[in-house]
């Protein structure tokens, strides 16, 4: 019985390690606006998205996880084939850090908006990843 105790406190150990509720990361930060003709603002699920949405890999960064910028924060609540193959950072990194970063495409309501601040945000930069619950991404 101590042996068993002994082998599953290890096996927590080593499985809190593996998926950390708070870490940070290099992040290639993108921005996306609702479709132009339809006017859709609508996750992978169907969930309206909001200022505060952003897209993720769901295998590196869980839905419904917030994602800390140096001037605010948003929620992971879509992804796209763009973000999950990390185009961006591969296409536009210089280094290896930033080819193998995580990509971050975060949501604005408008075109205007999301070009404004992407215009005056580095397109690297470190983010702090903090594990949510995976249920909130269908809000």
């Amino acid at each position: 019985m101590k042996r068993l105790v002994t082998i599953a406190g290890l096996v927590l150990a080593f499985a809190c390690q593996s998926f950390p509720s708070d870490r940070t990361a290099l992040a290639r930060v993108t921005v996306y606006w609702p479709s132009e003709g339809s006017g859709r603002a609508a996750a992978w699920n169907g969930a309206r998205l909001r200022e505060t949405d952003c897209a993720v890999d769901p295998k590196k960064i869980p839905y419904g996880s917030k994602v800390t910028f140096g001037d605010g924060e948003c929620m992971a609540r879509d992804t796209g084939p763009d973000v999950v193959k990390r185009k961006a950072a591969r296409s536009l990194g210089r280094t290896r850090a930033e080819r193998d970063a995580i990509v971050v495409d975060r949501f604005f309501d408008t075109k205007q908006k999301a070009l404004a601040w992407e215009s005056t945000h580095p397109h690297f930069m470190i983010v702090r990843v903090q594990r949510g619950d995976s249920n909130q991404a269908a809000d």
